[in-house]
C-alpha cells in the first residue's frame, strides 16, 4: 500500500514538472471542425492514462475469457467422466446379459451427451442383442457422421448390415474401409468372403491377390486353399462361358502350382473334353487316378468312353492298371461296373469276385453283384445280394458326400455347395472300400484257456 502511494506521488511530481516545463497549449481535434484547447502536459497525461486504461481493460477481458474457458473445459470434462462412467456401466450390464438395465443406463448417458461415439456404439450393440437392427443402424449411421473415418464404427456398421441381410450396403461399407485403409486385412478378407458368397469369383480372386501381396512370403494353408479354390472357380466360369482356351491355360498353371489339388485335375480334363480333345482329357484323368486313387477320375473316364462310344481305351486302362494294382478294390469295382454297362457280364463277375475274395464288404459291391446275377438270371443270388444292401442307409449307390459336412450329392462337385470346402467331395462310403486287416495270429501259451 505504501509502495502504491509512493508511485502515485512520484507520478504527480513528474506531471507537475512536465507541466511547468511545457506551459504551451495545443488544439486537439476530436471531430471534423470541433476542437479543444488544452495544456500539452494534460494532453500527454490523458493519452498515457487512456493507454493504461485500455491495456487494463484488455487484461481484464483476457483473464475473464481464460476463466470462462477453464470453467467450461472443467464442466465438459466432468460431463465426459460422468458419461463414460455410465457407458462402462451399460457395457458391463450388456456383457452380463441384462439388456434392459444396459439400455436404461446407456440412454441416460446418451441424454447427457448425444455426440459421444462410444455411447452410440454401445446403444447399437444393445439394439443388436435385442434384435432391433433398424434402431441399431440409426445409431451407427449417426456415429459414422460424427466420426467418418472410424474403423470401429464402420466394421460394426458392416456387421449389422450383414445381419439385417443388406449385402449391398455391407459391401459398400467394406469398400469405404478400404478407401481409408487400402491394406486392411480384415476388410479384405470379409469383402472377399462376401464376393465368394455371391459367387463373384473374379472380384474375390482380385481381393485374394491383394491379401497375398500384403501378407508377403508364402501364404498360410488356409489362404493358399482359398486362393487355389478361387482360381479353380474363375477357370470354371470361363469354361462355362465357352472360353475353353482361357480355362485350359489357367488350369494348367494351377495344376503346376498346386499338384495335389484334385479338383483342378478333374476340371482340367473337363476343359480338354469341352475343347474337343478327348484323348488328352482321358490322359489327365488316368494320371489323376494313378496319383490320387479318387473315384471321380474313374467316373469321368467311364462317361467319356460312353459318350465317344469307344470303350477300348478305358478297358485297356482298367486291365493294365489292375495288373499293377491287384489290391486296388476301387479300381476293380469301377472296372466291373463298366463291364456291366457294356454287357460284358463274365468279365464284370470276374472283377467283382476278386473283390469278394478279399472279404471286403461295402454296399456298391453287393449292388453290382445283384445286377450281374440278374443278367445271368440267377434270381436267388441276386435277391441275396440286394438284401445285403438294404441295411445301408443311402450309401448303396455311386453318389458322393462331403467329408467335412457330410452333405450328399448325386454329382461330384469341386466345391461343396453346403459348406463351401474345396476338394472335400468323395465317393459315398469310400472308407468301406478297402481290404480288411488280416487277423493277427499269436502263440497260445501253456495253461492259457482257449475259447
Amino acid at each position: 500500500m505504501i509502495l502504491m502511494a509512493f508511485v502515485f506521488l512520484l507520478l504527480i511530481i513528474v506531471f507537475l514538472l512536465f507541466y511547468i516545463l511545457n506551459p504551451q497549449t495545443v488544439a486537439v481535434f476530436y471531430w471534423f471542425g470541433n476542437e479543444v484547447t488544452a495544456s500539452l502536459a494534460v494532453v500527454v497525461a490523458t493519452a498515457v492514462l487512456s493507454g493504461l486504461l485500455i491495456g487494463y481493460l484488455l487484461y481484464i477481458y483476457g483473464v475473464t475469457g481464460h476463466l470462462w474457458r477453464d470453467w467450461r473445459r472443467k464442466r465438459l470434462e466432468k460431463r465426459h467422466r460422468s458419461v463414460m462412467d455410465l457407458y462402462r456401466q451399460g457395457m458391463g450390464r450388456l456383457v452380463s446379459g441384462d439388456l434392459k438395465k444396459a439400455r436404461r443406463v446407456l440412454l441416460k448417458a446418451h441424454e447427457q451427451d448425444g455426440g459421444q461415439v462410444d455411447v452410440l456404439l454401445g446403444m447399437a450393440r444393445v439394439c443388436r442383442a435385442e434384435g432391433q437392427l433398424s434402431e441399431a443402424l440409426e445409431h451407427l449411421l449417426r456415429a459414422r457422421k460424427l466420426s467418418s473415418d472410424s474403423l470401429q464404427v464402420m466394421f460394426l456398421l458392416a456387421d449389422t448390415y450383414l445381419e439385417a441381410g443388406q449385402v449391398d450396403e455391407t459391401v459398400a461399407v467394406y469398400r469405404a474401409i478400404l478407401a481409408v485403409e487400402p491394406d486392411n486385412l480384415e476388410a479384405l478378407r470379409r469383402l472377399r468372403d462376401l464376393h465368394m458368397r455371391g459367387e463373384l469369383w473374379n472380384e474375390a480372386l482380385d481381393l485374394q491377390k491383394r491379401l497375398n501381396k500384403k501378407l508377403g512370403g508364402t501364404p498360410g494353408s488356409e489362404e493358399l486353399r482359398i486362393y487355389s479354390g478361387l482360381r479353380l472357380e474363375t477357370a470354371r466360369v470361363a469354361l462355362e462361358a465357352g472360353r475353353a482356351d482361357a480355362a485350359l491355360s489357367d488350369l494348367k498353371t494351377l495344376v503346376k502350382d498346386q499338384p495335389d489339388f484334385v479338383p483342378a485335375r478333374v476340371l482340367l480334363g473337363d476343359a480338354y473334353e469341352v475343347a474337343g480333345r478327348p484323348s488328352e482329357a482321358a490322359g489327365v484323368w488316368q494320371e489323376g487316378y494313378r496319383r490320387f486313387g479318387e473315384a471321380v477320375f474313374l467316373a469321368r473316364l467311364e462317361d467319356l468312353a460312353m459318350a465317344n462310344e469307344d470303350p477300348t481305351e478305358l478297358l485297356d486302362f482298367f486291365r493294365n492298371t489292375a495288373l499293377n494294382r491287384a489290391d486296388d478294390l476301387l479300381l476293380r469295382l469301377y472296372y466291373g461296373k463298366f463291364c456291366l454297362r457294356l454287357e460284358m457280364v463274365e468279365e464284370a463277375l470276374e472283377q467283382l469276385s476278386e473283390i469278394e475274395k478279399s472279404d471286403a464288404d461295402f454296399p456298391q459291391l453287393h449292388l453290382l453283384l445283384a445286377e450281374a446275377h440278374v443278367r445271368r438270371r440267377r434270381l436267388e443270388e441276386s435277391v441275396k445280394e440286394f438284401r445285403k444292401v438294404a441295411n445301408f442307409d443311402g450309401r448303396a449307390n455311386f453318389g458322393y458326400a462331403c467329408e467335412v459336412c457330410k452333405t450328399a450329392s448325386t454329382e461330384w462337385n469341386g466345391r461343396c455347395e453346403a459348406c463351401g470346402t474345396w476338394g472335400s467331395c468323395r465317393l459315398a462310403g469310400h472308407e468301406l472300400i478297402k481290404i480288411p486287416p488280416a487277423i493277427e495270429l499269436r502263440e497260445i501259451h501253456h495253461g492259457e484257456l482257449s475259447v
